[in-house]
């Protein structure tokens, strides 16, 4: 998983180095605070979460449907979604997407509105999306509009750094052409019955996950697996750009 272009070491077996365990909350950036870096990932909850929205930009575009999955030990404990009014037109192209209409949405209320419910359903539990960054930006700046004032669960703390499935089916399926949420999930097994529905995406990207934890090459615990997620992270960029360049 390194090569020649080292970007910082990994824990390819999830175990600690003898003597550092104490080290990785310090060393480690982006965990939440409620749990301890040597916690292994199946014993604390996560939330998937999942969009869809307008468009792809955060700052322009807005969401039309939250869906948000709890899992405790690797298991489905409960599940929600919202449709959203997003105070504007829905594009052509995204509903040829989602499926989501003007009509859909028309009567159901704004963001700022469920946000409340949303913040009180994911209070004590790690987040986790596929391609984490679209739905952490939407959801960041939906919750800047509604300017709401109170403590934050982890996923909505920008200092949180959220789970994402993809970082490691780049690395874990590298070999095959599409690391698509619906195709990883068809090499894994997972039934995705209603791909690009929010519930259901969120679902399947907790259910990649669970069986990602599986395999002996991805870390267990919280701390060595996100700095190693972090690191696929920065391969990816850096191998990105030098193909572009």
């Amino acid at each position: 998983m390194k090569g020649s272009f080292d970007l910082g070491g990994c824990f390819p077996t999830g175990r600690h180095y003898p003597g550092i365990a104490h080290l990785l909350r310090v060393v480690v950036q982006g965990l939440a605070s409620d749990w301890p870096s040597e916690a292994h990932l199946s014993d604390i909850p996560w939330v998937s979460i999942d969009t869809e929205t307008t468009g792809r930009d955060a700052q322009a575009d807005r969401v039309v449907e939250v869906g948000c999955v709890l899992f405790r030990g690797g298991s489905v404990v409960g599940r929600k979604g919202w449709l959203v009014n997003p105070e504007r037109p829905i594009p052509p192209d995204a509903t040829a997407v989602h499926h989501i209409t003007d009509d859909d949405v028309a009567a159901m209320p704004r963001f700022a509105e469920v946000a409340p419910e949303i913040l009180e359903f994911i209070e004590g539990y790690l987040p986790l999306a596929y391609n984490a960054t679209f739905d952490r930006q939407f959801l960041l700046a939906e919750l800047a509009r509604a300017a709401i004032d109170q403590v934050m669960p982890p996923a909505f703390r920008p200092e949180v750094v959220w789970i994402d499935p993809l970082s490691w089916a780049r690395e874990l399926q590298k070999e095959e052409k599409s690391r698509a949420l619906g195709d990883v999930c068809t090499r894994l097994g997972i039934t995705l019955e209603n791909a690009h529905r929010a519930t259901d995406d969120a679902e399947a990207a907790g259910q990649v996950l669970v069986h990602f934890l599986r395999d002996p090459r991805v870390p267990g615990s919280y701390g060595a697996f996100l700095r190693e997620q972090r690191r696929l992270e920065r391969l990816f960029e850096f191998e990105r750009a030098r193909w572009r360049g």
